[in-house]
């Protein structure tokens, strides 16, 4: 992406004034307040310290799958799913191992489960906050709720129903209930540990406050962007190891924002995806539910929304219309590996610990998953 922006800059495609404006400050600083949440999450030990409290709940691999699903699911609408596939898999894999369940059978469980419930949060992925910012919605939180958590949930249960029927062999009564212990691996860091409740309780507070405001008021009163840098700010200000979080964020991913903002700008200014697109693509939910689920293959879903929203804006955008775009382009990530970054972020931590999923295993049962997930956004927003 940045070797793409370079190329539009030094071939004229777009002015440098152009390419510094373009760049979505808000969006950057949001992104940059959660990977430092994130980071110092996984870092302090408190992330693996829930889990085991929340884990040890499961006595049946029907009952760890379903946690592990609509866990992740809900954690994904309050943490970006880039974030939760770094810190989350690790995690999933000492779950199999002291379950005795098939690693891969978690993994999938993971990927789908931040993807889908990321749909239902303007923060819970990079594609849906682009729509939440630039579209001008004026009570996000409220609006992703009312058009996607219910469709979200279902979603959820569609994805532990596919995995429960792929790996019946796994669902066993001869499985004894004491396998399902799950304990810490990691001892938690006390001081850090105080800091992150610090900021979870502003983040989840400031999200609150957003949420309440735009029942009573129909507007948010706290920028996303401000949410961001507050909930970043005690374990910047406060922590000892603010240095080394800093280092650990994921600067590649905020690299590949600040030139995909570039390169796209350049994109939209010749035309020509315009002219590839059409207008007749965007005027119908189950279009713009297809037509983001495949693109996302080829492009990705990030690149994918700062392309398409402006023709759905341009065509009338819609609430309706704008949702499937958010649903469409964050469910792709459940068709196949390429469909989203947080995918391919779960392999590459899996295999650093001697596990993968490949392509094929993850389309067998991704395909089928995503036609049905398509399906339930159609029809509910279809209602709505």
């Amino acid at each position: 992406m940045l070797g793409g922006a370079a190329a539009v800059l030094l071939l004229g495609q777009i002015a440098p004034a152009d390419a510094f404006s373009a760049i979505n400050i808000d969006v950057m600083v949001f992104l940059f307040g959660m990977f430092v949440v994130g980071e110092a999450l996984s870092r302090s030990g408190y992330l693996d310290l829930l889990s085991s409290r929340f884990f040890r709940h499961a006595k049946s691999p029907g009952q760890l799958l379903a946690l592990v699903i609509f866990g992740f699911g809900v954690l994904s609408a309050l943490l970006m799913n880039d974030t939760l596939a770094i810190i989350g898999t690790p995690l999933v894999l000492g779950l199999a191992a002291q379950s005795r369940l098939q690693k891969k059978m978690l993994l999938f469980a993971l990927a789908f489960a931040i993807t889908t419930g990321s749909v239902a949060s303007p923060i819970g992925n990079p594609q849906n906050l682009l729509v939440a910012v630039n579209s001008g919605l004026i009570a996000p939180f409220v609006t992703f709720a009312v058009w996607l958590l219910i469709p979200t949930i279902v979603s959820l249960a569609a994805a532990w129903l596919v995995l429960r029927l792929y790996y019946r062999r796994e669902f066993s009564p001869s499985v004894p209930a004491a396998s399902f212990e799950h304990s810490p691996t990691t001892t938690p860091d006390p001081a850090l540990t105080r800091i992150v409740k610090c900021s979870l309780s502003i983040l989840i507070g400031l999200a609150l406050a957003n949420i309440a405001a735009s029942v009573v008021t129909g507007a948010i009163v706290i920028p996303l962007p401000l949410i961001g840098l507050a909930s970043a700010l005690p374990i910047l200000v406060f922590s000892t190891q603010r240095v080394a979080v800093l280092k650990a964020i994921d600067w590649c991913t905020l690299i590949f924002f600040a030139a995909m903002f570039v390169l796209m700008a350049a994109v939209w200014q010749t035309g020509f995806f315009q002219s590839l697109a059409g207008v007749a693509g965007v005027t119908s939910v189950p279009a713009i539910l297809a037509t983001s689920v495949v693109i996302s293959q080829f492009i990705s879903n990030v690149p994918f929304v700062a392309l398409f929203q402006p023709l759905i804006l341009q065509a009338g955008g819609t609430t309706a219309r704008l949702m499937a775009l958010a649903a469409g382009s964050t469910i792709a990530g459940n068709l196949t590996i390429l469909g989203a970054a947080s995918n391919v972020i779960i392999i590459q931590q899996a295999e650093a610990r001697g596990e993968t999923l490949t392509f094929w295993e993850f389309a067998k049962i991704g395909v089928p998953l995503t036609l049905i997930q398509i399906g339930i956004y159609a029809v509910w927003l279809g209602v709505v």
